[in-house]
Parts: structure tokens; sequence; C-alpha cells
């Protein structure tokens, strides 16, 4: 079974926390989806943590699991301490492949989002 995490930062804001778990709604919801399953994330500040979530797709049967830094821009989290946290979550778990994906950076998509926010 294929699972996506979605990882941010993390915050104290409680609103911030929950707009990630509404992008994994959403992914589930998501016809076509190449994932079995998708959880959410937070780096630090609040649960659920990237160990937490990793195990959670374990339980759930998970044997493929991709983590999506969900940053605008590459940056030493998504570059350096996420790929770190992910490995350590992954340590006591040989027989699960992972890999850590780029954050989501500049694409077509994204400048449409752009303009369609800036127009209303």
């Amino acid at each position: 079974m294929k699972a996506l995490i979605l990882a941010d930062h993390g915050s104290t804001v409680k609103e911030a926390n929950a707009l990630l778990e509404k992008v994994a709604e959403r992914a589930r919801a998501y016809t076509g989806s190449p994932f079995d399953i998708v959880e959410s994330s937070h780096m630090e500040l609040c649960e659920p943590s990237i160990e937490q979530a990793f195990r959670k797709c374990i339980a759930a049967g998970a044997t493929d699991i991709t983590v999506h830094p969900y940053f605008l821009a590459p940056g030493r989290h998504s570059k350096s301490d996420i790929p770190r946290m992910v490995a350590e979550a992954a340590r006591n778990f040989p027989q699960v492949s992972y890999r850590v994906t780029e954050p989501l950076g500049l694409h077509d998509k994204i400048i449409e989002v752009v303009f369609e926010r800036s127009l209303g």
C-alpha cells in the first residue's frame, strides 16, 4: 500500500495546523489518487508529528511512504530537517520504502492559483 504524508512546520495557531489537515482530507477524497493512505503531520509545535504519521501509515498497512514537505520554497526544513526526521521515523521499519519529495516550488498551477487569488 502507498501512503502520502504531508508535512509542514507546525504552528501555535490552531487554524494554521487545521489547514494542512483540510489539504489531506481533499487529497484523500481526490478521485484517481495514487495513494491508499494520506496523513498530515507537523515538524514541531503540535501533533501529529512526522514520526506519529509515519507509524500511523505503517499501522494502516503502508509499505511505501512518500513524504511531501508542504512548503512553497526549498530551504533548511525541506532539504535537511524533514529528511532527517523521516529517516529517524523509518529507522525501525526496514521493510518500508520511503522518499521525501521537493516542496511545492514553481509550477504553472501555482501561478494559476496566484492569479485566481489576486483577482478575487
